[in-house]
């Protein structure tokens, strides 16, 4: 299956705690059906030294997210939109913006 999200994308959070916000995906596990999105679902940890350059404490950090809570941000619109896919003449298959019908990431 094509992935609708993928790293590096723009994406709107639809529900939960940060509902409204956007964020840049950082990894998507397809397995999972989860992203970790930049600035979005942040938790503490309690995180044990390990040496010099990461010392220990409470830490702040991203947790993934259900893909079905996000929504890709139309590059034209700017606005969040679902995702289809379309087949080139040249036989490649792209992500359209459902929105615009704009080809994303091409």
């Amino acid at each position: 299956m094509a992935a609708k999200i993928r790293k590096g994308d723009q994406v709107h959070v639809l529900a939960g705690r940060d509902r409204g916000k956007r964020g840049e995906v950082l990894s998507v596990s397809p397995a999972d059906e989860r992203a970790v999105v930049r600035g979005i679902n942040m938790v503490k940890r309690h995180q044990k030294p390990r040496g010099m350059n990461a010392p220990g404490g409470i830490v702040e950090k991203e947790a993934s997210i259900h893909l079905s809570n996000l929504s890709l941000v139309d590059p034209s619109s700017d606005k969040p939109t679902r995702v289809g896919f379309k087949t080139l003449d040249d036989g490649k298959k792209v992500r359209v913006a459902k929105r615009s019908g704009e080809v994303i990431g091409a």
